[in-house]
C-alpha cells in the first residue's frame, strides 16, 4: 500500500524557530512582504540569510 500525504521534499525544513518582536517591526516586516508578494517567513529567512552571508 502507497503511503499518503505530503511528499518529502530534499530540503525539509525540520527545525522551528520562535522570536517575539516589537508591534512597529512586525509591522514594517508585514509591509516589506507585502509589497514584494512574500511571506512574513520568507521575508525574515532571506533577511538571516543576508546577515549571515555578510559575515563571511
Amino acid at each position: 500500500m502507497t503511503k499518503v500525504g505530503r511528499p518529502k521534499s530534499e530540503n525539509a525544513k525540520k527545525k522551528t524557530l520562535s522570536i517575539r518582536v516589537e508591534d512597529a517591526l512586525y509591522e514594517r516586516i508585514c509591509n516589506y512582504a507585502e509589497q514584494h508578494q512574500l511571506t512574513v517567513t520568507e521575508v525574515v529567512l532571506q533577511g538571516l540569510d543576508k546577515v549571515l552571508s555578510d559575515l563571511k
